[in-house]
């Protein structure tokens, strides 16, 4: 009789025997989130099966591939920090840091009254400790929120019951800053929390101590509003976090009364609303179009918590996972790009990151960045702001109490090639609305107008309409399948293109012209000015402001040197395809 070979799963460098062994209820830290489940031991009675057969039946490990498994986080250098920033000491559970490609803003601390720091994105290092602030609020600034559409506006929220929407000078904060452009009152007692309209431009939503969320429609001339749109007030205690779907057509929040609701922020009405026992919701997220949210908090054994919830039904959570003991809050970022989510702890000085599906065991753990410094904060800078050359996926903003420190910290997929990986950056959303206000508070829903991160490329595609027909703009940069086009969509995907050839032949020959006339007159400097009437600069500020200018213009021509080179091979692609799909009529 043959000898039977009993072959035993390996485990995992660095992993137990029995940590991805499967467990009734929940399961144990969040280190230990798998994607594959060890089966139980083989039958020897499989040994009698013929040796083909057995093969097939032979159990293999099921690793979910992912290109996201290796991520890693990389922290700047002392050189690329912000250093000698004064973080505020606020116990409010906010991020206290806003971030977009031009700015970094902080709250800091500063006696009698509230003030934030407005920082260019490139001035790295020591930060001078006189450095001009924003500081108008008479209390202190509870949070603050850079506008989405608009990279020199900022909202703040202060202790003073006011929001206030400040305009930022395009070469940066040069002297303080106390008048605000608009004003907002209608809270009676101190606002904690303010969030952007994700797609309509100019909308606003703050929730106060006073347990109401306003609605706030920024298009109006008056300087000092005092009336919002909309009163959301079915909230009975504090609410703790804010966050819109991918349309903004539905709000999400999370109270101290241990609640989660969905509502209309147009109407107010409440759709959806979770009361689970086992889960003291902190934070919640909407997990953009994968139809779920995730919430954090604490069980009833007071350990740090996520929960997974189905959007339709928050009746159950879809999955309850304990991470630690710690006690601070656990901020979630998600990226709905890559399905990946962050999850960093108020006083941790890690931050942990998993993959995200919308089938079981929905939660896969990746691995985690380790630090010895505390955060007490964190901001995020949009994809739009991100280095492709470097595979960069995500970027955080630490902040650093005890070393009076902004870090950065890059997420990066490691890839061998320097050249533009189109598999981890798709279209993307950008800095343009979907619609107005007017259009918003109309009844109208339209998703964010997507941009490619490619370099050179800033061809928006807006997302259709909800309940209409899907737009024709959208039937070249699809990734779904579709079918052949019929005659008339290549008809005017003809006119599209003929149009944007004229658009563009124009365009150079404007450029061609502006080249001409420089070259006639090759003495002109970059501000207008002949260099015999152009002084020279006198203070720091000055030459600080003319360095930046003549940046910012060099930065343009690139861009504009690179569009040219990206259009001409994108209507080459076009026009290829159009020839084809009528080749195959």
């Amino acid at each position: 009789m043959g000898g039977v070979s009993v072959y035993l799963p390996c485990c995992l460098p660095g992993a137990s025997p029995h940590a991805d062994a499967p467990r009734e209820g929940r399961r144990g830290r969040g280190e230990h989130l798998v994607a594959a489940r060890i089966p139980p031991a083989p039958d020897l009675a499989a040994a009698s099966v013929p040796s083909g057969h057995r093969d097939r039946m032979t159990w293999r490990p099921q690793y979910r591939s992912s290109k996201f498994r290796h991520v890693f986080g990389k922290a700047s250098t002392k050189e690329n920090c912000y250093d000698g920033v004064p973080i505020t000491r606020s116990v409010q559970d906010n991020h206290f840091c806003a971030v977009n490609p031009r700015f970094v803003a902080v709250i800091t601390e500063c006696a009698g009254g509230g003030a934030f720091l407005v920082i260019s994105i490139h001035h790295t290092g020591k930060v001078d400790p006189h450095h001009p602030r924003v500081c108008g609020h008479r209390g202190n600034v509870l949070d603050i929120k850079w506008n989405p559409f608009n990279d020199f506006c900022i909202a703040s929220c202060s202790e003073d019951t006011t929001v206030k929407i400040w305009d930022i000078p395009k070469h940066g904060v040069l002297r303080d800053i106390t008048v605000p452009r608009k004003e907002l009152q209608g809270h009676s007692r101190r606002v904690g929390l303010i969030e952007w309209h994700p797609t309509a431009s100019n909308v606003l939503f703050s929730t106060a101590y006073d347990y109401k969320v306003m609605v706030w429609n920024l298009d109006t001339p008056d300087q000092v509003i005092k009336n919002p749109v909309r009163t959301i007030g079915m909230h009975a205690d504090l609410v703790l976090s804010m966050s819109f779907n991918t349309d903004g057509s539905q709000l999400a929040t999370s109270c101290k009364d241990k609640k989660i609701r969905i509502i209309d922020p147009r109407t107010g009405a409440l759709l959806q609303e979770a009361n689970c026992k086992s889960h003291k919701a902190n934070k919640v997220l909407f997990l953009g179009n994968l139809k779920m949210l995730l919430s954090t908090g604490s069980s009833r054994w007071n350990h740090r918590q996520i929960a997974l919830w189905d959007q339709e039904d928050l009746s159950v959570p879809l999955l309850e996972e304990d991470l630690d003991g710690s006690s601070g809050v656990l901020f979630p970022f998600y990226d709905p790009d890559t399905h990946m989510l962050y999850l960093a702890g108020k006083g941790d000085g890690n931050i942990r990151y998993y993959e995200i599906s919308s089938e079981k065991p929905y939660v896969q753990f990746l691995t985690e960045f380790r630090s010895v410094l505390p955060q007490k904060g964190l901001g995020v800078m949009p994809k739009r702001g991100l280095d492709v050359c470097s595979c960069e996926v995500f970027r955080f903003y630490r902040l650093v109490t005890i070393k009076g420190l902004i870090e950065p910290l890059s997420m990066i997929v490691p890839r061998r090639s320097e050249s533009y990986q189109e598999d981890i950056y798709p279209m993307t959303a950008g800095d343009e609305p979907a619609m107005t206000a007017g259009e918003w508070l109309m009844g109208m829903n339209r998703g964010p107008v997507l941009m490619s991160l490619k370099p050179g490329s800033k061809v928006p595609y807006l997302y259709p309409e909800k309940k209409a027909e899907k737009a024709l703009s959208g039937s070249l940069d699809s990734t779904g399948d579709q079918g052949p086009p019929g005659l008339l969509e290549i008809t005017l995907i003809q006119e599209r293109i003929d149009s944007k050839e004229s658009k563009d032949a124009k365009a150079f020959n404007d450029l061609s012209k502006e080249d001409k006339v420089q070259d006639r007159s090759w003495t002109t400097v970059s501000n207008g000015c002949e260099p015999l009437q152009c002084s020279p600069p006198k203070t720091e500020n000055e030459l600080l402001q003319m360095f930046y200018r003549q940046q910012e213009e060099i930065r343009r021509l690139k861009d504009l040197l690179s569009q040219r080179d990206v259009r001409i091979k994108q209507l080459e692609l076009e026009i290829k395809n159009v020839r084809n799909s009528r080749g195959s009529h």
